[in-house]
This record gives structure tokens, sequence and C-alpha cells, in this order.
């Protein structure tokens, strides 16, 4: 594949998205890969395996090579419009798109905003808090991992995050009541560096709980939603956010292997397969 890097404009931000193109002339729908707040390096080894199509990926705003401004919004929203722009900018006409975790809920906005601009939607475990049953224990546990992050810094805060993701089902009542993580214990710096810049820790979790879908809207559109859920990650919020969107728009999930991140192998996932999960998002976007 050829990639091409490019840069746009937009209300409070500059956005840079690449832009990779087939070897060879394809016909098939041009797909944008996404996350937030992951950018667009998050799927590099996805992006390998759809060699086929074109595919955009992009950072949001205000993380990695995309900028904000100081009062610039990180909202839903906002990011939704950012995905609009850079579709019409590039004049591609309705596309595909995947989106994974936050960019699974952003995608969800981008709908209910822009339905032209899409064909079909994959929505790869959304963490949708205002559906899920805790939705008031989910979103005051987010909220302290935001208020930790302001008060201690990086590590007290990212231990705490990795502890909600691993838990499986519903949180208790008591979950804030039990002992804060030791940030060592992940490997995380246990020293505040002073730094507050960081998108998931000070942007995604302090705005992203609150966005309530409008069912009417999904069960409604012209665009084909289809959510998604991992094959490891039975009872984590994210996939309790999957399971949640399917049953508000009536339909089954599509269960793609692996786990959170099933499209890339890391130190903490090497059995993740990100080719078998290209082909499993191949086979939901021919559907």
């Amino acid at each position: 594949m050829t990639t091409t890097t490019h840069t746009l404009e937009a209300p409070g931000a500059v956005l840079t998205y690449d832009v990779h193109e087939p070897s060879a002339p394809s016909a098939l729908t041009p797909v944008v890969v996404f996350g937030s707040p992951m950018g667009a390096s998050g799927f590099a080894q996805l992006v390998e395996h759809l060699g086929d199509r074109t595919v955009i990926t992009y950072d949001p705003r205000g993380g990695d090579r995309s900028t904000v401004a100081p009062d610039g919004e990180v909202t839903v929203p906002a990011q939704a419009d950012d995905l609009h722009r850079i579709v019409t900018a590039l004049g591609l006409g309705p596309v595909d798109a995947f989106g994974s975790s936050g960019g699974a809920v952003v995608g969800l906005s981008w709908i209910e905003q822009h339905p032209e601009d899409l064909r079909t939607f994959v929505a790869h475990e959304p963490p949708l808090t205002a559906q899920l049953e805790d939705r008031d224990m989910a979103a005051a546990v987010q909220a302290d991992i935001v208020e930790t992050y302001q008060r201690e810094g990086y590590g007290p805060a990212m231990a705490k995050f990795i502890q909600l993701v691993m838990y499986a089902g519903p949180l208790p009542d008591d979950y804030l009541d039990q002992p804060a993580p030791d940030p060592a214990m992940f490997g995380l710096p246990t020293e505040d560096d002073g730094s507050r810049d960081d998108l998931l820790l000070g942007k995604n979790l302090a705005t992203m709980p609150s966005y309530e879908p409008d069912a009417d809207a999904l069960r409604s559109t012209s665009v084909r939603l289809v959510p998604a859920l991992g094959s490891t990650g039975e009872g984590s919020m994210a996939w309790r956010g999957g399971v949640a969107l399917a049953t508000m728009i009536g339909v089954d999930p599509v269960v793609f292997p692996g786990d959170h991140g099933g499209f890339m192998v890391s130190e903490f996932s090497p059995d993740n397969d990100p080719a078998a999960f290209a082909a499993t998002l191949r086979d939901v976007l021919a559907g």
C-alpha cells in the first residue's frame, strides 16, 4: 500500500490523517478505521491486512499528531464532526467505517449527525456508560479517575483505569471503597511529573461517559450499523456496551476474534490475530 499524510483545520483543532491506497485499483468501498483516544498508529497491523481497498486512519484531536486549542472541544460530537470533515475533504462519497472503543462511540454520533457519509459502520466494543445497568457507578468511577489524574498525575489514574477495564461484570455499589491500586503493579510511574496532557485521562473520560446515543435515530438510520464484541472480553464495560447497543437497535452483535484490541498483537495481548480480525471485518463489510 501507498500511504500519504494530510492535515485539515477544524474548529479548535488541526487534524492529521493518513490515506492508505492499495497497490492495484480497487472497486471496494473505502473504509475509515479509527479509535478514541487511540490514533492511527494503533491500527497499523490491521491496515496491513486491508490492502484490497483504500483505508483512512487519523489521530483524534489532541492526540498524537493532531492538535487541539486550549479551549477546543474534545467531545463525542466534535470528534464525529472531525470525521465528517475528513471524508468530505477526500470526496470519497459514502464510506464504510470501523470504530473501536471510544471510536465506536464517536461513530454513533457521526451517524446521528451525518448519516449521508456512511454505508456500513462497525461499532467494536463501545463503552456506552449511559446504557449500562450500573451506569451511575460506572460514571462515578470514571469521574474518580479524572479527579485522580488532576490530583495525583498519570500513574495513579492509569492504574485505576486499568483496574476498571479489567473488571468483569456490573460494578458493585462499593467499588470505590476498595484500596487504590499500586501503579507499580502495572509498570506505571508512581511519581507525578506534573503533566496533565493525557487525552484519555484528561479529556475522554471527562466527556464520553455522559454521551447518550439517540436510539430512535440509530434504529431508523439508512446506515447499516453492526455492533461488535471481542471473543475474549466477556463482561468488561466495553463488551457490555456493545451488548447494550445491539439490544438498543434490535440486532445480534458480531463476534470478532481477540480481546478489546483484537486488531493488534502487543506484549499484553500476544495471542491476538490481526489477520483473522481483518478477515472478519472484510466479511462484515461485504455483508
